[in-house]
C-alpha cells in the first residue's frame, strides 16, 4: 500500500472550486491520466455515485472502478477504488482567509492505493509513488489553470 499526497493553491474561493470539482464527468478535462469516465449509477453527484474511469499512465492502462463514499459540499469528496487498484482517494478544499475574505483555496489530493501482484504489489506501489505524485501534481496545476 502506498499513500501519495499533493496540493495546489487555486486563485478562487472554495465554493467556485467545488462548483468545478462536483462535476465528476468533467474530471477528464484536467486529469491527464483519466482517458474516459462512465457513470454506473443514475446519480452524477453525492454519496453513492459509482463510475468507471479508463486510466492511462505511461504504458499502463486499466479501468478504475470508483464510488463516492463522502461528499461534503465546498469541503471534500472521498472516493473508494474497487477495481484492480484498490484504496481511497480524497480531494479536500481549504480556504485561505486573507484579510477577512477567502480569496484562494488549497486543494489537497490524497490517494492510498494497493497495487495487484502483477503490478508489483507493495514494491510496485513504492516505485510508482514519485511518478504518481508528479502526474497528480500536474493534474492539480491544470485544475488551478481553469480559474
Amino acid at each position: 500500500m502506498v499513500t501519495v499526497r499533493t496540493s495546489v493553491l487555486v486563485p478562487a474561493a472554495p465554493e467556485a472550486v467545488w462548483e468545478d470539482l462536483r462535476h465528476i464527468g468533467s474530471h477528464s478535462e484536467w486529469m491527464s491520466d483519466a482517458v474516459a469516465i462512465r457513470f454506473l449509477s443514475e446519480a452524477r453527484e453525492g454519496v453513492g455515485v459509482r463510475f468507471e474511469c479508463d486510466t492511462k499512465i505511461g504504458p499502463f492502462r486499466l479501468t478504475d472502478r470508483m464510488e463516492v463514499t463522502q461528499w461534503r459540499v465546498n469541503e471534500a469528496m472521498l472516493i473508494r477504488h474497487t477495481g484492480l487498484v484498490a484504496g481511497t482517494g480524497c480531494l479536500q478544499l481549504f480556504g485561505d482567509n486573507t484579510e477577512g475574505s477567502i480569496t484562494s483555496t488549497r486543494v489537497e489530493w490524497t490517494e492510498t492505493l494497493r497495487f495487484p501482484w502483477w503490478m508489483g504489489g507493495a514494491v510496485g506501489a513504492a516505485a510508482a509513488k514519485p511518478m504518481l505524485r508528479a502526474v497528480w501534481t500536474r493534474n492539480l496545476e491544470r485544475l488551478a489553470s481553469r480559474f
